[in-house]
């Protein structure tokens, strides 16, 4: 099932204000977020690993350090229409997103 989820990453389209990504084996799920543009996002990070991992953004300017196996609320947006990579500053190689504003 991972290796499914690698090859084909999972997208969630987000029509309300409220996503839920998680960090699982220092990766980020759904790899892939759509939101709809020019609308304000609460992004909810869930970090199921037992070590910390730093949500980071520079397209979005956002930075937030999320404790093993804890949570954090970032706020992003509105965003105009383009994509905006994100990554885990810990984990770059696994740790890597793209936040989609159609």
């Amino acid at each position: 099932m991972l290796l499914v989820g690698m090859l084909f990453p999972i997208t969630v389209l987000a029509a309300d204000s409220e996503i839920v990504l998680t960090i699982r084996e220092h990766r980020f799920e759904p790899s892939e977020l759509k939101v709809i543009a020019n609308q304000k996002i609460r992004l909810i990070v869930k970090n199921l690993d037992a070590t910390p991992e730093e949500f980071e953004s520079h397209e979005l300017n956002r930075e937030k350090v999320i404790s093993g196996k804890g949570q954090a609320t970032i706020y992003i947006g509105p965003l105009k229409p383009g994509r905006y990579p994100f990554m885990g500053e810990f984990n770059q190689k696994t740790a890597q997103g793209v936040v989609v504003a159609e």
